[in-house]
């Protein structure tokens, strides 16, 4: 309910079961409606409090925007005031929040059902930003430009001095980031000036997007939602590479880019982990 009435932008009654009634069923159906210009989706919340009674709510959602260069103003400031936005990226479609905002971390778990002992992974708009959030310096000159950006998550070592916010992946030593291969999402980065706490797009357990369809059920859930069309490169997500240890890597998930980065890696006379 509460959920439908922020898609909705309005204040709506929140409706409650009569005494010796619990609430026993709730559920939200989003339905897309299209034009030249934005897509916006009209939201249905209904919740059952007696098996003879059901509430329903309708609501006209206006959170729905292309993922284009005239819509990254809109989620820079969605990401500033520690709201979660659905972005595409160059693998799938990801939840995304201010890395820095507890509160916006804790909400992403949330909306996936996710429990907080599973890491996420953070995105920054450039390589040269990666230094401020993880340590790089037993990295050799040029690595991570030869493999970023590009659908690819580097393992790194998070450092005394990084400015991520301590309650993102609590008791971990260690950051996976990226810097996608996709303009709109590191605009959205660039302009936040911080690094985006990233997840895929889906409730935990359940298929990747590669379309704002897939995960339509959690639409009302974030602030916005920019539809970057089908996404071609399937839901194998990124490749995972630890690069913790100098001179070392561990691929952790094969992901759409193994071969080519274990390539790359092997360029620069790294071995893999034993």
């Amino acid at each position: 309910m509460k959920a439908c009435a922020k898609a909705a932008g309005e204040r709506l009654p929140l409706v409650r079961p009569t005494a010796g009634q619990p609430l026993a069923r709730s559920f939200v159906n989003v339905t897309r409606l299209s034009s030249q210009h934005e897509t916006r989706s009209l939201v249905s919340c209904s919740v059952r409090v007696s098996e003879n009674t059901t509430h329903r709510i309708e609501a006209r959602a206006e959170n729905i925007f292309p993922a284009t260069k005239d819509h990254v103003a809109k989620a820079t400031d969605a990401i500033s005031t520690g709201q979660v936005i659905a972005v595409p990226t160059d693998t799938i479609y990801g939840f995304a929040c201010d890395a820095c905002s507890a509160g916006a971390v804790n909400r992403i778990y949330e909306i996936k059902g996710r429990i907080q002992t599973r890491p996420l992974a953070i995105c920054v708009a450039d390589v040269s930003d990666i230094s401020r959030f993880a340590l790089v310096d037993h990295l050799p000159h040029g690595l991570l430009d030869s493999l970023l950006p590009g659908p690819v998550t580097v393992v790194l070592k998070r450092g005394e001095n990084s400015i991520l916010e301590r309650s993102l992946n609590p008791g971990l030593d260690s950051i996976g980031v990226r810097v996608p291969d996709l303009d709109f999402i590191r605009s959205i980065a660039r302009g936040a000036g911080s690094a985006l706490a990233l997840t895929s797009a889906n409730l935990s357990g359940r298929p990747s997007s590669v379309s704002i369809r897939d995960f339509e059920d959690l639409w009302p859930h974030c602030s916005y939602v920019f539809d970057g069309g089908v996404l071609p490169s399937g839901r194998a997500g990124s490749t995972i590479v630890d690069l913790i240890t100098p001179g070392v890597y561990k691929i952790l998930r094969d992901g759409i880019q193994g071969r080519k980065t274990t390539a790359v890696l092997g360029d620069f006379g790294f071995v893999e982990a034993s």
